[in-house]
């Protein structure tokens, strides 16, 4: 039920206004009954006093009367209703303006747009999409239907239309949007993939690079596609450029060139890379995994003076569990098992840590997203394993 207080000031005040100013004319060249408010504000207006709402609206609404003077007032009683969640009666208003043949190119154009907003609402993305193309098609500034049309076509995932639609935003705003049109790109790859035609793959991932040649997910794709063909060499290749795009991102692949380095016999060239990751930004997951290989040669002892050493340069939580682990290896009796209780109950607050974050929302989150949950931007959630970003 509406409340009726807020009906009380709102609707009846609407009402009158355009009631008042749709006559204006009237009133300089007939000043008899200029100044008659009709009865069906008063029945509107008992209506809500006897706690009528619904039926109160219906009367409101055929009080005012669609011309060029009353068209305002019909669109912020539509708008509120929207913002207050009632949808249904949004709708009705927006679709009685629009049925309404009086209304000048730029009256319809509001209509149009204000009812596909109604249709994003309630979720109906198909009925939004036709109303958003007739809008773009006439009014002079597409940008507001674009990019709402840019939202519809990655919900539905028609990235072909997504892209068309991108190029056509950039144009109009003056934006570019050649970041966006790569993830599109990687999202058709990701497809192609999915059904097993690599070739198809990478040529859109060869696309989506010409886009934006920061395009680490370009990358990350073309190695696994490399990899799953048994080529770990050019595999290495492509996850190797992640680090001069952004090195904040080498983690997500660590794992990956781990195998890959083992798959050509190559360690030597492995331990050589994470060195000298390590020493470019010191990221903390970099450190872990060269603390694993110097465990795996060199042993605990060795793997634990190394994690020592880095907490000293960068304090984590991450080292910290690494180092309680490695010094339970070394422990015999209570001694042991007390470091083991601490590392579990480490591990157990590691766990629960969010190590990505959305650099334009601030959303957090436990995997990596392309496309914040949030905000929806692209390429905005980054990797971050510094506890000073907690």
């Amino acid at each position: 039920m509406l409340n009726v207080a807020w009906l009380l000031l709102l609707l009846p005040l609407a009402v009158i206004s355009g009631w008042i100013a749709a006559r204006q004319d009237q009133r300089t060249k007939k000043r008899k009954g200029a100044g008659e408010i009709p009865s069906a504000y008063f029945k509107g207006l008992n209506l809500l006093l006897n706690e009528q709402p619904d039926k109160a609206i219906e009367v409101f609404i055929k009080v005012l009367e669609v011309d060029t003077e009353t068209v305002e007032t019909h669109l912020m009683l539509g708008n509120l209703f929207r913002r207050r969640g009632e949808l249904e009666r949004a709708t009705r208003i927006h679709q009685n303006l629009i049925a309404r043949p009086k209304l000048d190119r730029h009256q319809r154009s509001q209509a149009l747009f204000e009812l596909a907003q109604d249709y994003l609402k309630a979720g109906l993305l198909d009925r939004a999409e036709n109303l958003l193309l007739e809008y773009a098609e006439i009014e002079n500034d597409p940008e507001p239907a674009l990019r709402q049309l840019l939202y519809v076509y990655q919900q539905e995932k028609e990235w072909d239309q997504a892209i068309a639609t991108a190029k056509r935003f950039a144009r109009a705003s003056g934006e570019s949007a050649d970041e966006m049109i790569a993830h599109f790109l990687c999202e058709q790859a990701e497809d192609e993939i999915g059904k097993n035609r690599p070739d198809q793959a990478k040529a859109l991932l060869k696309k989506a690079l010409s886009k934006d040649p920061n395009s680490v997910r370009a990358n990350i794709l073309r190695g696994d596609i490399a990899r799953d063909a048994g080529d770990c060499r050019k595999a290495i290749r492509y996850w190797k450029k992640i680090e001069s795009q952004d090195r904040r991102y080498l983690p997500e692949v660590l794992g990956q060139l781990s195998e890959c380095f083992k798959e050509i016999g190559n360690q030597d060239a492995w331990l050589a890379l994470l060195n000298e990751a390590l020493e470019k930004d010191r990221a903390i997951p970099v450190m872990l995994k060269l603390a694993e290989e110097i465990e795996s040669s060199e042993g605990s002892s060795a793997a634990r003076e190394f994690v020592i050493e880095e907490l000293r340069l960068q304090p984590s939580m991450h080292g910290l569990s690494r180092m309680i682990h490695l010094s339970a290896v070394q422990a015999e009796g209570q001694p042991k098992s007390d470091l083991e209780t601490l590392q579990a109950i480490i591990e157990r607050v590691l766990k629960s840590r969010k190590n990505y974050l959305c650099e334009h929302c601030g959303f957090r989150g436990t995997a990596m997203h392309w496309q914040c949950p949030g905000c929806k931007r692209w390429n905005t959630v980054k990797p971050v394993w510094d506890d000073s970003d907690e």
